[in-house]
């Protein structure tokens, strides 16, 4: 037995759509007029500012630029009189110091010859004077010289005389002297010699004394070092060969 033939799909009826809404239309209002008329009046007033700005810009400007002129050509005429008033008083300060310093030099002139003129007759009175006063002493200096001369003389002779007679008596006491130092050194250097002999013999014997202690006293301390070594290489020897037996042992 066959299959059945199907049914058909059913139909499917769109609706068209709705129709578009209609664009407002506009409509002259009392508050849009007034911003179209401010805003007019603004920009009116904005460029009639602009314009009066700038004509203040240019007026200001050729105002500044004549004050500028005439500052400078102030400044101008009073760096003028001001070149001109030092010139005047540069000039005045020169003859000045001209006439001065010709009054300078002629007063250090005057002064210059006057001094000299009294420097000359200072100088001469000083010669005079030290001709006078050098004849007065070479007078004095003779003089003084013959009497220093005797009087010289007579020293001498007299110290001659005492020298002589202080010299036989020095002699004298002199051999005195000598006899009895003489006498006394001998004795005394027999003593001296006894002395010393007797200083040199105890010096000896206490000297070998030492010298005996000094070598018992050494045999001793290496008689004992010898010991010493002695034994400890003994127990040496015996500790090796009890460490060699345990070892051995083991």
């Amino acid at each position: 037995m066959g299959r059945s033939p199907s049914p058909p799909p059913p139909s499917i009826v769109y609706s068209p759509p709705p129709p578009p809404p209609p664009s407002p239309t506009p409509v002259p209002t009392q508050s849009l007029q007034t911003q179209t008329a401010l805003n007019e009046v603004s920009g009116a007033q904005q460029r009639l500012n602009m314009e009066l700005g700038a004509q203040l810009d240019r007026t200001n400007a050729e105002f500044f630029a004549g004050q500028d002129i005439r500052r400078t050509q102030a400044a101008g005429g009073e760096q003028r009189l001001s070149i001109a008033a030092t010139g005047e008083q540069e000039r005045a300060t020169a003859i000045t110091q001209g006439e001065q310093e010709r009054l300078g030099i002629a007063a250090t002139g005057q002064e210059y010859r006057s001094g000299l003129e009294t420097a000359g007759a200072q100088e001469r009175q000083t010669t005079v004077t030290r001709g006078e006063q050098e004849r007065l002493g070479i007078a004095a200096t003779g003089q003084e010289y013959r009497t220093g001369l005797e009087t010289a003389g007579a020293q001498e002779r007299l110290g001659i005389a005492a020298t002589g007679t202080e010299q036989r008596r020095g002699m004298e006491t002199a051999g005195t002297q000598e006899r009895l130092t003489q006498a006394e050194r001998f004795a005394g250097e027999t003593g001296l010699t006894r002395t010393r002999g007797e200083e040199e013999r105890r010096g000896i014997v206490t000297t070998g004394e030492q010298t005996r202690e000094t070598v018992s006293r050494t045999g001793q301390e290496q008689r004992l070092t010898d010991l010493q070594q002695e034994m400890f290489r003994r127990y040496k020897e015996q500790r090796d060969y009890e460490q060699a037996q345990q070892q051995y042992r083991s």
